[in-house]
């Protein structure tokens, strides 16, 4: 039974009810008739219309079940979509460029260099590494007149490629560095184009903690090098190699970090009564070096050993010598923005002349009477100290220090030409009025003493221009 809904119509008839109770009870009339049927048809059309919204919200609740339902398993799809898909390429680094998975860094510097040199005792022939940069060696000696030249040169520019790559976890890199001073002999003419041959310096590979390729000895703290317009500085004080080799890096913590390696052997020997270098290639065994490092707020320290086998073979007759050294250096830091600092080496060894100078000393001295190798000892030390005198100023003092010590068993008269000792002292001025852009000029006084007691001298200005990148 429908229930009915009381309407004011019917409020209205049962007050007309109440007031004339004659009529209440009698027959409707065909108006009320109408009107209640209208009611009726009313009340069905809101039940209707009731039913039809209860059902179109139960459809719209089931419809956002099934949107929903489906929009899951759409990103479902799309996240296997995408560990499908290769990874998208990682940002460009901020220094360099990326190809493939490998970060590349190109960088250098483009340096001139313009020398005026004045050797007291006769000229060094042009061309020579003698007029490039400064080789104690090669100042002439005796009482030749005195001679003075003017050379001009770019051949010192450098360009490295740097390479890293993170391969399972493991962080591969490489590095090659070539200049176009180091290649031996005349490539180029003055006169003309100037042209000179690309030359490698270094160029290894690193993984993890083992460096292979070509790289600084392990004998070699590179952070003393003095800050020179000049291609290497305090030469004769200086241990100097770059080699082949292979080198394992364990840090120990606390700054402190144990290098060890092997390395290429070669022997520079000389023989009685001729003091020019022979570089043999009869090694049979490479070379063993270690350094310690350790490197904190107030500076850097070094201390390194080497230990090695000189040899020659030659026309059936070989000899063999053992040599050693030892090499203290470090770099001690005047002011918190390490812009100053102090820098010094001290090495001494025994038939290990090719590490230290650029052989300045023979590795050892061959005796053909004998058949015999004797020692050769020598101690090498520099000390320089850089000064930031302003923001884009600085000066540079250095000096050097090589002698040379042979074998009792040597005949004096057989080691009058030989390398005795060597000493040179420079200052230079350094401003850099732009970043990337260094502007250097610098006096150099050096000289070189022979066994034989005749001295030779260098005084040179130099000039540089350099712009690193």
């Amino acid at each position: 039974m429908k229930r009915r809904i009381i309407t004011p119509l019917h409020l209205l008839l049962a007050a007309t009810a109440l007031v004339a109770p004659g009529t209440a009870f009698a027959q409707s009339t065909p108006r009320e008739a109408e009107l209640e049927a209208r009611l009726a048809k009313l009340e069905a059309e809101m039940q209707s219309l009731r039913a039809d919204l209860a059902s179109a919200r139960s459809d719209q609740a089931a419809t956002a079940a099934v949107a929903q339902e489906a929009a899951a398993k759409s990103d479902a799809a799309a996240t296997k979509v995408a560990a499908l898909q290769p990874q998208a390429a990682q940002a460009a680094p901020a220094d360099g460029f990326r190809s493939g998975a490998t970060t590349i860094k190109i960088g250098g510097f483009i340096k001139l260099t313009a020398t005026n040199s004045r050797f007291s005792e006769g000229e060094v022939a042009t061309n020579s590494l003698g007029r490039d940069f400064y080789l104690p060696q090669s100042i002439p000696v005796g009482s030749g007149p005195a001679a003075r030249v003017q050379d001009f040169s770019a051949k010192q520019s450098r360009l490295w490629l740097n390479l890293s790559t993170d391969v399972a976890g493991h962080a591969v890199k490489g590095y090659v560095e070539t200049d176009f001073q180091t290649s031996p002999g005349t490539q180029g003419s003055q006169r003309t184009t100037n042209g000179y041959n690309l030359a490698l310096r270094r160029a290894y590979i690193q993984v993890d903690k083992f460096t292979f390729g070509q790289d600084w000895s392990t004998f070699q703290y590179v952070g003393a090098l003095p800050e020179s317009t000049d291609f290497v500085g305090a030469t004769e004080g200086t241990v100097f190699v770059r080699q082949p080799l292979v080198r394992y890096s364990a840090p120990l913590g606390g700054g402190v970090t144990l290098h060890a390696s092997i390395e290429n052997a070669e022997s520079g020997t000389a023989t009685l009564g001729a003091p020019a270098l022979v570089e043999n290639g009869d090694d049979s065994i490479p070379d063993f070096a270690a350094r310690i490092a350790y490197a904190g707020k107030l500076g850097e320290l070094s201390l390194a050993g080497l230990a090695r086998e000189v040899r020659v073979a030659n026309a059936g007759v070989s000899a063999k010598n053992f040599g050693w050294g030892v090499s203290a250096a470090g770099k001690i830091y005047l002011a918190a923005d390490k812009g100053s600092d102090i820098r010094f080496m001290a090495t001494y060894g025994s038939n290990a002349g090719r590490y230290v100078g650029l052989n300045f000393a023979p590795d050892s001295v061959f005796d053909p009477a004998t058949g015999t190798l004797a020692d050769v000892r020598e101690f090498a030390a520099l000390a320089a100290v850089r000064l930031a005198v302003a923001p884009q100023l600085r000066v540079n003092l250095m000096g050097s220090y090589q002698n040379v010590d042979y074998a009792g068993s040597i005949p004096l008269a057989t080691l009058s030409g030989f390398n005795d000792k060597a000493w040179s002292a420079a200052a230079n001025l350094f401003w850099s009025p732009v970043k990337s852009i260094d502007l250097g000029i610098e006096y150099r006084h050096g000289e070189r003493e022979i066994v034989s007691g005749a001295k030779g001298q260098l005084d040179r200005f130099e000039f540089a221009a350099k712009y690193s990148f």
